[in-house]
């Protein structure tokens, strides 16, 4: 991909930057947005020496807009190391959203930067990008954060809080282990005497099952 140039002394920039836009919206390589990112930012810096604001602008839009598509183009990859768009089923490991990100020279911190960026809806990244005084990439970036889960106490007082979590964490731990058995694999290696004792373990987990069900 190839994106218009924009140089000081191009008298059409509105045009030059819808063609950017445009260029920006289909690029498919990480690396080619970071580079145009950069080439932005660099044009932005040599436009406030000059004294060109408009030229300035122009460079800040085109930057922010090359950094918001690297980051749509990492969060195809799960950022705890797995890849959510493909699964080839073979024993290779998925790429990482780290390890595409380093691969196109990308710090972790770029990398957080991108993907806020990519959180922010995209009509308010618009009008904003596209306003007469635009954010800096920083100001974007803030707004793409994701909030963290507020846990409130509702009317209980801190021991019920507290019991209430375990109870909960328990259930997850005990769902989560169970499912980490390979049933068909372990059920033929149990003896008369093992599938009775499951069968009444089975029993027993089921009444308090029952019990949790019916008061929730």
């Amino acid at each position: 991909m190839t994106l218009p140039a924009i140089s000081p002394t191009d008298a059409k920039l509105p045009a030059a930057y819808e063609a950017a836009k445009t260029a920006l919206a289909n690029c498919e390589q990480v690396d080619e947005c970071k580079d145009w990112a950069d080439k932005a930012e660099a044009l932005a810096s040599y436009a406030k020496q000059a004294g060109d604001d408009v030229l300035r602008k122009h460079a800040d839009r085109i930057q922010a807009r090359a950094i918001r598509r690297c980051g749509e183009l990492l969060k195809q990859f799960d950022g705890r190391g797995g890849d959510t768009t493909k699964n080839d089923g073979g024993g290779t490991f998925a790429a990482t959203r780290r390890g595409v990100a380093e691969a196109a020279g990308m710090s972790k911190r770029q990398q957080v930067t991108a993907v806020r960026l990519a959180n922010v809806p995209l009509e308010t990244f618009d009008d904003q990008v596209d306003s007469a005084i635009p954010p800096t990439v920083t100001r974007l970036a803030d707004m793409g954060r994701k909030p963290r889960p507020v846990i409130e106490l509702g009317d209980r007082n801190p021991d019920d809080f507290n019991k209430a979590m375990h109870f909960k964490g328990m259930l997850s731990d005990y769902s989560r282990e169970l499912a980490a058995w390979s049933i068909p694999d372990v059920i033929p290696r149990l003896v008369d005497a093992d599938r009775a004792e499951v069968r009444k373990l089975i029993t027993q987990i089921d009444a308090v099952h029952d019990n949790i069900i019916t008061r929730i």
